[in-house]
């Protein structure tokens, strides 16, 4: 799993860069064993403000406020976390140079972060492993729209938590 991080947070945050990091790779390691992906990833992630975020939210989900974290994922999947439609090493999935699967692109907004985290009583990086978990999902092809849906990925985003040691503090 390669993951290719970019902070364009501009606020006092109490986590370094290299903490931020390491909880992206962490998570972003584990939810691709999790869901037994059979190739090698790359994946984009984000750190941002609300300021920022509100505005990719509305841009592209015409939704008019800050959020947590924006998933965009590269592709569309028949059944979640099933990756046979890629059998063949299709082009455009996968980067030409290393040859990983590229699965989208993660924001998340560290601001939203530390409000969540001081809000459900845990730490920040609990919150910002659960945002990636939650976000790794997504780009698996898993969502959250029926009730079942929502159980499922709580779970999975919570075993992956767990898997990592990072549990509610």
């Amino acid at each position: 799993m390669t993951s290719y991080i970019t902070n364009e947070y501009s606020g006092d945050f109490p986590l370094s860069e290299a903490e931020l990091e390491k909880i992206i790779r962490d998570v972003t390691e584990e939810a691709e064993n999790y869901v037994s992906c059979p190739f090698s990833c790359t994946v984009e992630v984000t750190f941002v403000t609300d300021e920022v975020i509100r505005e990719i939210n509305r841009e592209n989900r015409e939704i008019d406020r800050a959020t947590d974290v924006l998933s965009f994922p590269m592709l569309e999947y028949d059944t979640p976390g099933d990756f046979g439609f890629l059998d063949d090493k299709e082009a455009g999935y996968f980067e030409p140079d290393s040859g990983e699967l590229v699965l989208g692109d993660i924001v998340i907004s560290l601001d939203r972060a530390l409000a969540q985290a001081a809000e459900y009583g845990h730490s920040v990086r609990r919150e910002v492993a659960f945002l990636t978990a939650h976000s790794m999902l997504h780009l698996f092809g898993y969502d959250h729209e029926e009730e079942n849906e929502r159980e499922e990925m709580e779970r999975m985003q919570e075993e992956i938590l767990l898997r990592k040691g990072y549990s509610r503090e």
